[in-house]
């Protein structure tokens, strides 16, 4: 059941203003440009972070992975869809722009500094380990879940983008994350064990109508960057930042599982993560970005700013997260039954 839930197609999500609205509306039709005419809203005055254009981009991204049931694959390159989506990236990818704002150093440097954890952590894994309930771990997975479920193909996009060396070891990377060979391995399976045994749905984009905007646009950042020759820099410095700061925050995610006695299939994902990641780390310090930037000196700021920008909307979303559970509410749009 597990795996089957993983390969179907998931439903189209609810709309959340007049751009997502324009999007599920298309969407549902047969190709063409006339649902697209009238949008009736600005998308250049839209929220880059608003849940509205963040539903929307998420919708046309989604053509390029599971697609959505009912919808005629077609749409996935439409051309009227695409001139949208190209006006959603570049208000989402101004947001952010301004929001890291100037990009200096290097990418060594950059690498460093998020090796170094602070010393009074405040972010959802601390507050999991320490004080977190079962309904809040659950909540979290359920945030995750988008992510997790298709982990390593927003970042494989870059892989025909890359030559030599730092293409073999970043290919090595993307192997241990599909599991090695071993279906019952690849990441995105074992988040769905994860999923099962805490009693949610395994659904790809099961939650979708459920997490809030600072969700999806963690997980469109990495589409956006990932679809984008121009952007490879930016993609293989946002997954570096992945994979640097996942071996502490999966040990403190292992380390509040086994305080709340969860199952096993819920530590054995973020046991694999402090394992495997660790490893990793090396290897997309040195052979990746190391060799990258030596290769390409130009796409270093780039490097940087993928990284910055990965850091800024997930600290959005620890955010969020934190600030919901404070009020003692949920961090989620549907609360959990």
């Amino acid at each position: 059941m597990t795996r089957a839930s993983l390969t179907a197609e998931p439903a189209l999500p609810a709309a959340h203003g007049p751009l997502s609205t324009a999007v599920r509306r298309a969407l549902a039709g047969p190709p063409s440009y006339d649902h697209l005419a009238r949008i009736g809203a600005s998308v250049r005055d839209s929220d880059p972070y608003g849940l509205d254009l963040q539903l929307a981009l998420c919708m046309c991204y989604e053509l390029h992975y599971r697609g959505f049931a009912g919808v005629d694959p077609a749409w996935e390159w439409n051309p009227a869809l695409l001139q949208l989506r190209g006006e959603l990236e570049r208000v989402f990818l101004a947001g952010v722009r301004r929001d890291v704002g100037p990009v200096e150093g290097t990418a060594a440097a950059e690498m460093e500094a998020l090796s170094v954890e602070p010393a009074d952590g405040t972010g959802p894994s601390y507050h999991l380990r320490d004080n977190g309930t079962w309904l809040q771990m659950r909540e979290y997975f359920v945030q995750r879940s988008l992510y997790h479920l298709k982990e390593g193909d927003p970042h494989a996009w870059a892989i025909p983008r890359l030559t030599g060396g730092v293409k073999a070891a970043f290919v090595a990377i993307e192997y241990d994350e599909y599991g090695a060979g071993q279906g019952a391995r690849l990441h995105q399976q074992l988040f769905a064990d994860l999923l099962a045994a805490a009693d949610l749905d395994t659904t790809y984009l099961g939650y979708l109508d459920a997490v809030p905007a600072e969700s999806l646009a963690v997980v469109n950042l990495m589409s956006l960057f990932g679809l984008h020759r121009s952007l490879r820099g930016a993609a293989l410095g946002h997954f570096a930042s992945i994979e640097i700061t996942s071996p502490p925050g999966s040990r403190r995610m292992v380390q509040a599982l086994q305080r709340m006695d969860a199952p096993q299939a819920c530590r054995r994902f973020y046991r694999e993560h402090v394992e495997a990641d660790a490893v990793h780390e090396h290897v997309v310090r040195t052979n990746v970005i190391g060799d990258l930037v030596a290769g390409e000196p130009a796409l270093e700021r780039d490097v940087v700013f993928g990284m910055r920008a990965n850091a800024l909307l997930e600290d959005r979303l620890a955010d969020t997260i934190m600030a919901s559970w404070r009020r003692g509410r949920t961090s989620l749009r549907t609360p959990l039954g």
